[in-house]
């Protein structure tokens, strides 16, 4: 079966505090990948076979979720190995949203990978609904799923958590230039550097510096072209890596393999126009 995938933005509402809600489906084409960061705290409500989820590149523990799992913010890669056929919903956070749409600090989840129903209750209601939705005598399709789910969403968002207003402005100065220096986004912001540290690192569950590499990281996959002739002195420089040794170690940390190998990797599993950033197929 051909693998599907829809992403949807939510709607104003949910906007501060959800990227984006997800429906997959199908086979992947290979074994299992990495998959490297992105700042957010992601739920996964698994309506198919059971999928294996191992965080910090390997070296957590593991989780085989039957029913779904929450992943945490993290710095390195998930190593995601589906059972079988992929049939799931996932909601993915924005960097400040993870207390506000699933009820819970960031920092206790931090590198790690957890049965969802334990931290966000609700979630057992809405897989019993997707379930029979998709099921039902007048199945849904993705779309329908992903209203689902967005409806869910709006009934249970909790939006007053303390402090996101400013973690948000500070991520979006990261995002504007991931290589601002902290400190002159906390004066920006009206507070010191250690406040703003210690306010992220609870809203958000990394902190700020952490979130600039990976922002920044993130942003240097997503424009890459690996089927083309990929010069990496010149793109660590563009992204600021003078130190060539320094550039391998945070590319590595980040998505759990050398340069080189991200694009061996991409370009085994992935055509021309449709290599995935920040996934690193295992065949």
């Amino acid at each position: 079966m051909e693998f599907e995938f829809h992403t949807r933005r939510p709607g104003p509402a949910l906007e501060p505090f959800v990227e984006a809600v997800w429906f997959a489906r199908g086979q992947i084409t290979y074994r299992r990948e990495r998959i490297a960061p992105t700042g957010s705290t992601v739920a996964v409500i698994v309506l198919g076979s059971p999928i294996l989820q191992v965080p910090r590149n390997g070296a957590g523990e593991p989780l085989l979720a039957t029913e779904g799992w929450l992943a945490g913010p993290h710095e390195g890669p998930v190593i995601n190995s589906p059972t079988a056929e992929t049939l799931a919903v996932g909601v993915v956070s924005t960097p400040v949203g993870c207390r506000a749409v699933f009820g819970v600090d960031p920092a206790p989840l931090r590198g790690r990978v957890v049965e969802l129903a334990r931290c966000w209750p609700a979630a057992t209601a809405l897989r019993a609904a997707l379930s029979a939705r998709l099921s039902g005598s007048a199945p849904v399709g993705p779309e329908g799923a992903l209203a689902l789910v967005e409806a869910a969403l709006l009934a249970t968002l909790q939006p007053e958590v303390t402090g996101w207003r400013r973690c948000a402005a500070a991520v979006e100065a990261l995002e504007a230039d991931p290589r601002r220096p902290v400190a002159a986004i906390a004066a920006e912001l009206g507070v010191s550097h250690a406040h703003l540290d210690r306010e992220f690192e609870r809203v958000v569950g990394l902190a700020p510096k952490e979130l600039g590499r990976i922002l920044r990281l993130r942003r240097l996959l997503n424009g890459l072209d690996v089927h083309g002739d990929v010069r990496w002195s010149a793109v660590a420089a563009e992204w600021g890596w003078f130190d060539q040794s320094h550039f391998i170690r945070d590319f590595k940390r980040h998505t759990g393999v050398t340069p080189s190998g991200y694009v061996r990797a991409q370009r085994a599993a992935f055509a021309v126009g449709q290599a995935a950033g920040g996934f690193v197929p295992e065949l």
